[in-house]
C-alpha cells in the first residue's frame, strides 16, 4: 500500500520469493514510475486509492508492506495526525489487515510518528495492531536508511507484526 515507486518491491524483489500480487498508490506520477520499474502484469491489480479497496476484492497474500502518508506526523509539517485526512489512512491499513489476515506486515513512517501527540499516536497505533487485530508487534524501530547502503540519509521507523499462529514471539530489527 502507498508503494511510491516501489521501494517495498525493490526490496522484497531482492530478498527473493516474493510475488507482489497488487499495489496502491494515489499519485499518478509515483504511479508512472512504478509501471516503469515494475511492468506489472494483469495478475497484479492496481488500486489507485486507499480509501477506496474493498478488502473482500483483494487476493489473498501473505504480506502487507505499507509506508502510511506522514505529513500527518512529520516534524515538517502542521502534525494534525489522526485530525488530517492523511493521517486517518492507518486505519484503511488496520481494515485491510483485520479483514485479510496475513501473516505479517511491514509498515513504515517518519520517525517523528514516535513523539507525535506526546507518544500517544503510536500507542494508539500499537493498541490497534496488538489488542484489536491480535498481531505480535515487537516495538517499532528507527532504521537509517545509509547505514544499509543506500546513499541517503533515510531515519524511518518501522513496524512489524505477525499473526499470531506463526509462533513469532522474538523479532530482531537487521544491524547495519
Amino acid at each position: 500500500m502507498f508503494a511510491g515507486i516501489g521501494g517495498f518491491r525493490s526490496g522484497l524483489t531482492r530478498a527473493g520469493g516474493f510475488q507482489c500480487v497488487g499495489h496502491c498508490e494515489i499519485d499518478k506520477h509515483a504511479n508512472a514510475s512504478y509501471q516503469a520499474i515494475y511492468e506489472p502484469g494483469k495478475e497484479e491489480r492496481y488500486y489507485p486509492d486507499a480509501t477506496q479497496i474493498d478488502p473482500a476484492d483483494l487476493p489473498d497474500f501473505d504480506l502487507l508492506c505499507g509506508g502510511f502518508p506522514c505529513q500527518a506526523f512529520s516534524l515538517a509539517g502542521k502534525r494534525l495526525g489522526f485530525e488530517e485526512t492523511r493521517g486517518t489512512l492507518f486505519f484503511d491499513v488496520a481494515e485491510i489487515i483485520r479483514r485479510k489476515r496475513p501473516k505479517a506486515f511491514f509498515l513504515e513512517n517518519v520517525k517523528g510518528l514516535l513523539i507525535h501527540d506526546k507518544g500517544k499516536t503510536i500507542q494508539t497505533i500499537l493498541k490497534v495492531l496488538r489488542e484489536d487485530l491480535d498481531y505480535y508487534v515487537p516495538e517499532p524501530q528507527i532504521v537509517n536508511a545509509m547505514n544499509f547502503g543506500v546513499p541517503q540519509h533515510r531515519e524511518r521507523v518501522y513496524i512489524v507484526g505477525f499473526r499470531k499462529d506463526q509462533n513469532v514471539t522474538e523479532f530482531t530489527y537487521p544491524v547495519p
